[in-house]
């Protein structure tokens, strides 16, 4: 028995995969079964080469094996490779929450650690439930989040979900979260009705929260900046606290550090993680106005009584605080700015393509839905990712909308080699 054929096998046998219809996986599937990853590329037990077409679940910005990266982790696990953050103060976690405040938006001037995204999102919405609970306002119990929207698979964040087959299982237990539906066509009725929602009904309104400029799983959907400016101002004029889910979003991916600068919006907390850590370890953070800090403060029980063990992991945080240096010095978002114009340009290509309905990019995103059947479970996109498996690339469509989301530096040549794929793999799907 070869070296896959036994990772495999234990695999089938004891693994429960995320995302997965386990029936189909365990009796149909061949998965791919990766051995190392470097670059832009995962290598599988076979020695086969994959362009990583979505930087590994959108974590691996700078790529695979980034070697400042893989130096940073080794000197901080020599040091120390773990401590409680409860009481305790140490540098990784201190002098990359000083880092994350000078690179976030004006306004924000704490932050709290989280495990992942999910836990950054939850962070949130616990902080704005208690902020109005113990601040005169009790009756602020609900959210708003769009439809189709998507911030996490933790209790509190799904509520948020307007994905219906990751919600339905837990809706009647969730928060109270109010999704305004959003129509194939655009996001413009979508913001008015939110707009409207949160002039009526601020007073039980705890937060608005939103993906800024880009829903990523519910199909990489781009909104325009002024949706989020108004809204924005609106949620100021009420009083309502808005949360932005940068999880995705933020790190360079849509072209600024966070996308909420294409609004030139600051929210009262902000949700990182991904790219946080450089896709080496598990690592988030919630990041929150003074005020919000301040309305925790002075007697004990009004303390956020909430936290991880592995918050603010000096490991996580001394990764985090390599990547920001790694943006500085080798001006990653500059640089980026020119291959996300390639991006566009593939993807446009594709607009004229038999079978390819609407297309769209921002930054290093590109997309585009297959006609036909649409949705999470539509098979369309699983047919171009087989394709694009026999030509050397893994992608992960979201049902019927095929993406790319590469690291941010990855080599001019790897991605026209990438983009070239993405294009013969549509084009042999709906062929």
């Amino acid at each position: 028995m070869s070296a896959r054929e036994r990772i495999v096998a234990a695999d089938k046998r004891r693994v429960w995969h995320p995302y997965t219809p386990m029936r189909q996986y365990v009796d149909e599937t061949e998965p791919l079964c990766i051995a190392r990853a470097q670059g832009s590329r995962l290598f599988d037990a076979d020695g086969r080469a994959f362009l990583d077409g979505n930087s590994s679940w959108w974590t691996a910005a700078l790529g695979h094996g980034h070697p400042r990266l893989v130096a940073a982790l080794k000197r901080q696990a020599d040091v120390m490779a773990h401590v409680p953050l409860a009481g305790i103060a140490h540098e990784p976690a201190a002098l990359l929450a000083e880092e994350l405040i000078a690179v976030a938006p004006p306004g924000l001037s704490r932050v709290f650690y989280a495990d992942d995204g999910s836990t950054a999102v939850e962070i949130a919405l616990k902080l704005a439930l208690q902020y109005w609970h113990q601040n005169g306002r009790p009756e602020r119990t609900r959210f708003v989040a769009l439809g189709d929207a998507f911030h996490g698979d933790t209790l509190g964040a799904a509520a948020l979900g307007g994905v219906e087959v990751f919600r339905r299982p837990f809706a009647g237990v969730l928060l109270d979260c109010v999704h305004v539906p959003v129509e194939p066509s655009g996001h413009e009725r979508a913001f008015a009705a939110l707009e409207h929602l949160l002039r009526a009904s601020a007073d039980t309104l705890a937060a608005v929260v939103l993906e800024p400029v880009v829903q990523g799983a519910a199909g990489m959907r781009i909104y325009s900046p002024e949706h989020l400016a108004r809204v924005a101002a609106v949620a100021r004029d009420a009083d309502v606290f808005l949360v932005l889910d940068e999880v995705f979003t933020g790190y360079g991916r849509t072209g600024p550090m966070w996308a909420s600068q294409h609004a030139g919006v600051s929210p009262d907390l902000l949700c990182t993680a991904k790219a946080l850590s450089g896709g080496l370890l598990p690592m988030g953070a919630t990041l929150v106005s003074e005020r919000i800090f301040e309305g925790f403060l002075g007697e004990p029980e009004r303390a956020f009584y909430y936290g991880h063990t592995f918050s603010g992991n000096p490991l996580g945080a001394a990764l985090a605080r390599e990547v920001l240096a790694i943006y500085r010095d080798e001006r990653i978002l500059e640089r980026a700015a020119q291959k996300a114009l390639r991006i566009r340009s593939a993807f446009e290509e594709l607009a004229t393509c038999e079978g390819v309905g609407r297309v769209r990019s921002l930054g290093m995103i590109g997309a585009l839905e297959l006609e036909g059947q649409s949705g999470y479970l539509a098979g369309s996109g699983r047919r171009v990712a087989e394709e694009a498996l026999k030509r050397g690339a893994y992608l992960r469509p979201l049902g019927n909308v095929v993406y790319v989301a590469p690291p941010l530096n990855i080599d001019d040549a790897d991605l026209d080699e990438l983009l070239a794929i993405v294009d013969a793999s549509v084009r042999a799907a709906v062929g």
